[in-house]
């Protein structure tokens, strides 16, 4: 099966995802954009924690933001209530919906384009001000495209605020991980597509989709690489059983350079 073909199956899952309501699949409140128009928002890249405000610039309204992988509802209609032009980007039709739905709803402007976040080439060089891009990129195999597309379509200066997994937790049978027991059975970087062998594995994929697990230096030197410097860090918790002994999330803000 080519590469391309599990991004295809991807999407499928996602679609039933969202039509079952997953975490990042709930949009938000009438409450919550109106309190957005006053101000007073919040949202995330990671399970639980907020971005800080000061990861933002200063004023948002007409600022072009890309809300990258980012379906559900969630980042790209608070966004769009600031006074952004939002665009929001992801590979599920039915993620999409739910941001089209918060627009209808309470006539907000938001633009939906369906694609791969490996491919950005339907945008020109140069077209964002700042790009939202919440935990998603463990869904594809090579997170390189996506760190050199998000260079490509920002503006100099331009803000990338990005989520992705720490990749420890895919070093166990993750059968027994489920069950939060720890046997250390794969190395980093990671692959569903190389253990579909594992039963466990392929109820997984089935129920959650295809995933990745890259590297470190892929999601933060990576960004470098592809011209950003990094000048905000944080982790989160949540979702995973490892919960108790580390964050297996990471936020970063990265300021594009060259």
């Amino acid at each position: 099966m080519k590469i391309d073909s599990y991004i295809k199956e991807n999407e499928k899952v996602w679609d039933t995802r969202s039509e079952n309501n997953d975490r990042w699949s709930l949009p938000v409140s009438s409450e919550m954009v109106e309190q957005a128009k006053r101000g007073n928002w919040t949202i995330g890249l990671t399970p639980k924690k907020a971005i800080p405000s000061t990861w933002f610039p200063n004023e948002l309204s007409k600022k072009k933001i890309l809300c990258l992988a980012s379906g559900g509802g969630q980042q790209g209609p608070i966004l769009a209530a600031t006074g952004a032009d939002v665009t929001v980007f992801d590979n599920s039709s039915k993620q999409l919906e739910k941001d089209q739905f918060v627009a209808k709803r309470d006539h907000l402007r938001i633009k939906t384009v369906q694609g791969n976040m490996q491919d950005l080439s339907m945008f020109e060089d140069e077209s964002f001000d700042c790009i939202i891009h919440p935990w998603s990129n463990g869904y594809v195999d090579n997170v390189l495209p996506v760190w050199r597309e998000c260079a490509r379509v920002l503006k100099k200066k331009g803000l990338l605020l990005a989520g992705f997994g720490n990749p420890i937790e895919y070093i166990f049978d993750l059968g027994k991980f489920e069950q939060g027991l720890f046997e250390v059975k794969h190395s980093i970087p990671y692959a569903d597509i190389k253990h579909m062998d594992d039963e466990n594995v392929r109820s997984i994929v089935e129920s959650d989709g295809y995933i990745w697990g890259h590297t470190l230096e892929n999601q933060i030197q990576g960004q470098i690489d592809a011209g950003f410097a990094i000048i905000g860090f944080y982790e989160d918790r949540g979702g995973s059983a490892l919960d108790q002994y580390i964050s297996t999330s990471i936020a970063t803000k990265a300021i594009k350079v060259q």
